[in-house]
């Protein structure tokens, strides 16, 4: 669930098909926070939409217990924000290189 921009999220430990596809990335990157049911990458967008938009600063704190989802949820920012660079760049969103991406979430 959302409170205001706070994202609260429970990690199902298992796989949920398409819950971050590429797909879920182009659906929630054309969307407000709060137009769409509360996602990681609907925060992820508000933040990258500050950051350029609004040329603020942004921070994203992932807060939890030990196996909580902290790391994943990392990922999946990552995941987000490297789209969304190459998206600015003029890469349509089918021939995205997982470059940029791999080598964050590698670090």
């Amino acid at each position: 669930t959302n409170i205001g921009s706070i994202l609260a999220s429970v990690n199902p430990y298992k796989p949920i098909p398409g819950l971050y596809s590429v797909d879920a990335i182009d659906l929630y990157r054309q969307h407000r926070l709060g137009e769409l049911p509360p996602h990681i990458f609907a925060t992820a967008n508000e933040c990258y939409c500050c950051l350029w938009k609004r040329h603020d600063s942004q921070c994203v704190l992932i807060s939890g217990e030990s196996g909580a989802g902290k790391t994943e949820s990392t990922k999946l920012l990552l995941k987000f924000l490297s789209a969304m660079s190459q998206t600015s760049l003029g890469v349509p969103m089918s021939e995205k290189s997982t470059h940029v991406e791999e080598a964050i979430l590698e670090s």
